[in-house]
This record gives C-alpha cells, structure tokens and sequence, in this order.
C-alpha cells in the first residue's frame, strides 16, 4: 500500500510508514507477553478495529502486563478497575463533588476518562455496575446527571474474567458480551518463554518499570490515523454476501440459542479489515474472515474460546468460503 493518511494537524503519514511503526508496537507488546505473538496479534487487531476486548482466562498470567504495555506503547493514559460486589457505577464513571468554596458542582473522572481501561474480574461486579461500563463502550460517552461526558474515539476497554472460579459472580448478558470484540485465551507459557520471563525479572532490576514510555513506537494521534485508514480497506461484495449467509447460518443452528447479530457482523468486517492491514493489504480476503472468526464469534454465540474451534470448523463446511481472486 502506498497511499497516505492526513494527520489531525494535517499533513500526511504514509502508509508503509503506519505499518512500520505498527510492527514496533507489535514487537515492544512480545516482549511484554512473551511467547504469546498470536495473542499479540489480536489485541492489535482489537485495537486497530475500535473494539473492545474480553479475555478469559487464569489469574496471574500477563493480563495486567500486556494492558500496561499497550497504554505506555501508544503513550496513552492507563487506568484500572478491580471489580468487586460492592463497586459502584459511580466509582467506573465518575461524580459531582460540591466545592463549598465557590457553591459550585465539580466533576471528578472515574477510570473510564482514559485511554486504555483494565475492569479486571468484570463478572464480579453487579450488573448495575457491569451497565455503567455499557455505555461507556457502546458510544464513548458516560452520563452523569443528564450531563454527557464525551470519552476518546480511540478509548479501548479490556475486561478480564477467571473462567475457573464462578463463585459469587455476576454472568455478563448477552447485550454486553455484544459489546466486546473478541474474546481471548492467553494460556500458560512455553518452557523457554517462561524461563526467560524469570531472568529478565532479575536483570531488570528492582524498581526499574518494564512498561515505560521511553520507547513508545506509537502516540494517540497516529493511531487515530490508522484506525481511519483501516475502516476504509476495501470488503469485495462477495465477502459481504458471505458473511451475512454466515449469521443465518449460526441464527438457525440448532446447538446455538443466539447467532450472529447485525453488530457482530459489522465487528466482524472491521477486524477483518484490521487484519488485512496489517497484512499490508488494501482488501479483505476470506482468510482475514476465517483469522479472525473464533475470537469475534466466541465472545457472542455462548461457546467457550477453547472449545469453540469445532463448532466453527462445521459452521465454515456449512458455509463453504467463496472463490475469491487474489489478484
């Protein structure tokens, strides 16, 4: 691709030059997560398409890591929630304080007023809590006594769950499970992943912050640029036929009580568009679809990640692919 972006101040970034920054982003978020590069991959494809993310597995495994990572990465703002029973909506979004000084109301940002949020163990915060966090992903806004408080077009979510320890949690519903991307599994590391993981513990010395911003590849207005540049990769008609007698397909499956809605179709184009980009390609091509079908359709057809891999695999003979040229 060698077309070029405008910037917000104007003048232009090439597209080569886009990737190029793309791809230290990609490399500064391995040796975060190490070992994990296909992982790493869909957290950027996550980004890049304005989702949000879902990722369910164990604790202790990099969730926190990568999520620090990516903010410094992008030189963008990080905030954290640990989700509780007793969490308050107000304590996501934010409240009216009176300042007795001037009689006055102040506003006081809650944690969503960043540029990547961690909501860490979200299926134990109520459901009045979990429709707080709703919002605020749906349309980038919070409301705070019929005041609306506009959030960052690039503001990126990333919500944790143990899928191990379901004792006194709250199950998302469907809506909000819709309002996610993707879901995620990290998994444990390799040996030598994992080894290396514990010696660069010792040489990075105590006090010393892995996830600095010295080496950031990306600022926020860059990547506002390319999430631009993404939405406008070109999706061929066949691709869009496909992909609609695809939800028909999960709609009348008799092993699926949900199947794909209109906002899961649209998520779905936008990370296959995401991914053709980062292939440094300017359309989609069926494999962008078939790379990015389990994490987009296992976050809202009810299937676990790991064990979703045969009911897409039958969906995708049920629907064969089209024939496509890759020309």
């Amino acid at each position: 691709m060698t077309i070029t972006s405008p910037t917000t101040n104007g003048p232009l970034i090439a597209v080569d030059e886009q990737l190029e920054l793309i791809s230290q982003l990609e490399e500064t978020l391995n040796k975060a997560l190490k070992g994990k590069t296909s992982v790493v991959r869909m957290v950027l494809v996550c980004l890049l398409s304005r989702g949000h993310l879902l990722i369910e597995d164990k604790p202790g495994l990099g969730k926190t890591t990568l999520a620090k990572a990516l903010a410094a990465a992008i030189s963008g703002h990080f905030a954290r929630v640990q989700c509780t029973p007793d969490l308050l909506p107000s304590d996501i979004t934010g409240f009216n304080i009176f300042n007795q000084k001037d009689h006055s109301f102040e506003f006081r940002k809650g944690p969503v007023f960043s540029d990547i949020c961690l909501a860490d163990e979200i299926n134990r915060a109520t459901p009045r809590t979990q429709s707080a966090l709703l919002e605020a992903m749906a349309e980038r806004q919070v409301t705070i006594d019929t005041h609306c408080h506009k959030l960052p077009p690039h503001f990126f979510v990333i919500a944790t769950q143990n899928p191990s320890e379901q004792h006194g949690t709250f199950p998302l519903p469907e809506a909000q499970c819709d309002r996610f991307s993707m879901k995620l599994s990290i998994g444990y590391p390799g040996q030598i992943d994992e080894v290396a993981m514990l010696n660069a513990a010792i040489a990075k010395g105590e006090g010393e912050d892995s996830t600095s911003r010295r080496d950031s590849p990306l600022d926020l207005k860059t990547l506002a640029v390319i999430q631009n540049q993404v939405e406008k990769i070109e999706m061929k008609s066949l691709l869009l036929d496909y992909m609609v007698r695809f939800a028909k397909a999960t709609r009348e499956h008799p092993g699926l009580n949900l199947g794909i809605s209109p906002r899961g179709l649209l998520i779905w184009q936008r990370t296959a568009q995401a991914t053709a980009y980062l292939a440094r390609r300017s359309y989609v091509i069926p494999e962008d679809l078939q790379e990015t079908a389990l994490p987009v359709l296992s976050v809202r057809l009810g299937f676990e990640y790991d064990e979703g891999e045969t009911l897409l695999e039958e969906l995708l003979r049920t629907v064969p692919l089209p024939e496509f040229d890759h020309k």
